[in-house]
């Protein structure tokens, strides 16, 4: 193929990538790029293809997820996925097993589970959201200083 070939698939996966923002196309770039230079000094059709793949799926596989971790930072995190490491109070015990649980974040009640089944919290106790499950907030309790929690709200 001819280097001019390869440049020309070189813009046209920079201006899918433009027009996408998904940092897919981006990684082929390269590939092309090693292509046409493969091309340029005359290398086969066979051997520019295999580089232009073989680097541009290693540059997906490896690069991307860094990428696109480094580009998610800082950025606030939106709708439920907010409410994780947010404190809040049990305003009805949380009781996986008899499907029971409620918590207060600021004056918004969300139904809660706990990580274990066989764990139990009690009202008023204060805990911490560790993870989203569906509609469920998954909570614990939150440890005082003293490396105890709460007045006997766990039992289990």
């Amino acid at each position: 193929m001819q280097p001019l070939l390869w440049i020309l698939i070189m813009v046209i996966l920079v201006v899918a990538e433009a027009m996408t923002y998904g940092l897919f196309t981006i990684w082929f770039v390269p590939g092309a790029l090693a292509a046409a230079v493969l091309s340029y000094y005359k290398y086969g059709t066979i051997t520019q293809l295999l580089v232009f793949f073989i680097l541009s799926l290693a540059l997906l596989v490896i690069t991307r997820p860094l990428a696109v971790r480094y580009m998610k930072k800082g950025m606030p995190r939106t709708n439920v996925n907010s409410m994780i490491g947010r404190s809040a109070i049990v305003s009805e015990p949380v009781d996986n097993l008899a499907q029971t649980g409620k918590v207060l974040i600021g004056d918004v009640e969300w139904i809660a589970r706990t990580a274990e089944d066989g764990m139990h919290i009690n009202k008023g106790i204060e805990v911490q959201v560790s993870e989203v499950q569906g509609v469920h907030l998954i909570v614990e309790p939150k440890l005082r200083m003293t490396g105890e929690v709460g007045d006997a709200p766990v039992m289990g």
